[in-house]
């Protein structure tokens, strides 16, 4: 590995949510519901290939603009905790090409009427440092993505 192919950075990116703290555990921890709420924008899509939203269970799933998903995700479940908490361990691809590595913490919390959620990113960046800016933005678009879903679902 040449010297400085390893970049790091924590993101830690927050949004208030309108509705309760069971409701936005309920759509992070169904897949179905995580696919249509994912992408962190209209131009982007988030397919999931595989699912297993338990401790131990993986996760795999296409990612990218939405007509060249071209970028793999593959989660383990480290840790759950309902309706508080939920930490991941990511690698992230591009064909065979590893371009991260991160730990993902979603944390809720309860904030009467609705939900604060949380999420921390330690990323391990193979490909410099765009790799955890472009954490930073995916991560705030997916959770405006979900403030969508959520708060304009029928009830």
């Amino acid at each position: 590995m040449t010297q400085n192919r390893v970049h790091h950075g924590t993101v830690v990116v927050e949004r208030k949510i309108n509705v309760p703290t069971a409701r936005a555990f309920a759509a992070y921890a169904d897949a179905g519901e995580r696919a249509r709420w994912a992408a962190p924008s209209d131009t982007a899509v988030f397919i999931y290939d595989q699912t297993d939203f338990r401790v131990g269970g993986h996760d795999v799933a296409r990612c990218g603009a939405k007509d060249d998903p071209r970028f793999r995700v593959e989660s383990t479940y480290a840790f759950i905790e309902q309706q508080q908490c939920i930490v991941t361990t990511d690698t992230v691809h591009e064909g065979t090409n590893l371009l991260a590595a991160n730990v993902n913490t979603v944390e809720f919390f309860d904030e009467a009427p609705g939900t604060r959620v949380k999420i921390t990113v330690q990323v391990t960046s193979f490909v410099g440092d765009a790799m955890i800016e472009n954490t930073r933005s995916g991560n705030n678009g997916s959770l405006a993505s979900l403030a969508s879903y959520l708060e304009h679902a029928p009830t």
